[in-house]
Parts: C-alpha cells; structure tokens; sequence
C-alpha cells in the first residue's frame, strides 16, 4: 500500500510511519521537517500546511490511506481531505470533543462541542476545533475512520504528562501522589495506536472510536507504575486533593502539577468506554511494559532535566513537609 502521513516526525504520527514501513508499506511523510525527522525508510514531501499551496506537490498522487494528526487546525484537516487522492482516511481526534467531560459513557451517549470553523483557536477550545475538524473530513469521506485519543503514552513522548511517574519513581524516595479516589486512570499506549491504525487502513475499517485502552483507578494505576519502576523502598505518599489545590499543585500538565490527576470537571476524560474500540480490534499491551519503555525513554533525554509537567523536587519536598 501507499500511505501518506500528514507529519511523520514527531510522536504519533511517526510512531505510524514506522509502524507502516515495518509491514513493508511504501510511506510518505509531508512535514516541515522542523519536529525531526522521517523514519528511516520513509520519503519526507517537505510541506508547510499554512500556505496555500502546501499540497501542490500530492495533489497528482494517489494513496491508499492517508493518516492525519492535524492537531488544531481546521483548515489544516479540511483542505488536505480537499485536495489529496485517498481510498481510506484516518483524522486523528481526540476526546476533549465532549461537552460533559464529568461523566463516564461511550462516545455514541455524549454530546460533542459545538464546532466554528471558523473561530480563533484558543486552549479552551481545543476541543470545539477537533470536533470542526471531524466534521471537514467527513464531508469529503463519509467512511473515515476517526479516532477521539485519549491519553497517549509511551516512548517519544514530548508532552511529560505520564513519563514524569517512572522518571521519578525510579529515583525512589517518598513520592507525592494525589489521593483521588474517586478518578479513573486511562491511557494508550502510542505503539498500540499506532497498529490500530495502520490495521484500519488495510481493512478499511470507518467509524468513530475512542481511541483508549482499558480504564482503572487511578491509584492503582499509579501503583502499577511504581511496581514496574520504582526503587527499592520507594514510599507513595497520598496527599489529599483539598490540601494539593491550597499548596498551588494543579492537576494534569504545566509546572507544579501532577501529572494524570484531574479536577472532578474532567473526570471522565479517562474513564471513557474502551469495549468499542477493543472490539474493533484495538490490542493494548500491559502497563508496565508501557511504564518500563517510557523509563527507558526518560534516562536518554535525562532523569533531572527540567520538565513541562510534574513537580520538581524542591517543590515536591514542599509538599511533603507540608503534609507533615
């Protein structure tokens, strides 16, 4: 098959075009460049999506899948289905899309945000913009395979929002971890994604999924890390959310956080229903081995360099002298 990757150079996206290259597919990636590199394999079309001939160069082509990340454009999404041959397309989504992210339920029983293509891109609207997107696609291929991700793990990872736990848990020590009994814990591992993906384009599997392996609590989640990567005597110090929020300690990315805790607002962005997507051929493999991977990942960049998510250790040790 011919695939083209709109990216290829950066986490998921590359993650794909290796996964494709592996079963012997001949792969193109169109990217700046500026993320990284291609795969070895893989043809780089050097493309910048935000000028208007960006697909001048694909435009002759034809593919037999084409793979997506577009991660907040809407004209990104919606002029590349436009102008680009295809007989299969996965867009890449994500499951912010939902109006009600404080209760758990399969994609089919919940609400997504009202798409404006058309308004400026902000944060808040990270979501709102994804759902525009789907819906630019759609237009074009009404059997697109569209895939709302949840959390993405593993190695490559450039956003620190799960990496921080075995990185730090391999340092040992007493570690802060929220006390969040009532939170669901839920990730996908970018590899596993990756295969689902690729596996959708070869048999042409359409639909709408939330792309998410099994949910868990979060404790236990938490644990199961520790137990792959943690040092000998490491100590996992639940702190209650209540005192987390008045030390200044914010949920989910950002300094001075704590990574995979959420606020009881967004609870269910990982307690979504996994059973659609397993039953569509999704495979995820242990946790552990996920945890183990990340920490390998983690020594290459450097255990104490500085991070965009979690604590460091001044103010992790803050916190515990706080806590008493």
């Amino acid at each position: 098959m011919k695939i083209l990757v709109l990216g290829g150079t950066l986490f998921l996206s590359r993650t794909v075009a290796k996964e494709a290259l592996s079963r012997g597919h001949e792969v193109l990636c169109a990217a700046r460049g500026e993320s990284g590199r291609a795969p070895r394999g893989a043809t780089l079309v050097p493309t910048d999506r935000d000028r208007p001939n960006a697909y001048d160069q694909l435009k002759q082509e034809h593919f037999d899948a084409v793979v997506d990340v577009a991660r907040t454009s809407v004209t990104w999404a919606r002029e590349a289905v436009r102008q680009i041959r295809a007989d299969h397309w996965t867009f890449v989504s994500s499951c912010s899309v939902y109006k009600d992210l404080s209760r758990a339920g399969r994609h089919e029983t919940f609400e997504p945000l009202e798409d404006d293509p058309n308004a400026e891109f902000t944060s808040e609207r990270y979501g709102a913009q994804k759902v525009a997107a789907e819906n630019a696609v759609k237009e074009v291929h009404e059997n697109a395979f569209i895939v709302r991700a949840g959390l993405i793990t593993g190695p490559g990872d450039p956003s620190d929002r799960f990496g921080y736990w075995p990185a730090r848990m391999s340092q040992g020590g007493q570690v802060v971890v929220p006390d969040a009994v009532d939170q669901a814990g839920q990730h996908i591992d970018v590899r596993d994604l990756a295969s689902w993906i690729m596996d959708a384009a070869e048999l042409h599997l359409s639909g709408t999924y939330d792309a998410i392996g099994p949910s868990e609590p979060l404790g236990m989640m938490l644990g199961e890390i520790a137990g792959a990567t943690a040092a000998p005597g490491t100590e996992l110090v639940r702190i209650p959310e209540n005192m987390l929020s008045e030390l200044n300690v914010t949920p989910w990315s950002g300094p001075r956080s704590l990574p995979l805790w959420l606020p009881p607002s967004h609870r269910a962005m990982m307690f979504r229903d996994a059973g659609p997507a397993l039953a569509a051929g999704l495979k995820t493999r242990p946790l552990a081995e996920t945890a183990v991977d990340s920490l390998e990942y983690e020594r290459g960049l450097g255990i104490d360099r500085h991070r965009k998510a979690g604590l460091t250790p001044r103010e992790e040790q803050e916190v515990l002298t706080a806590a008493g």
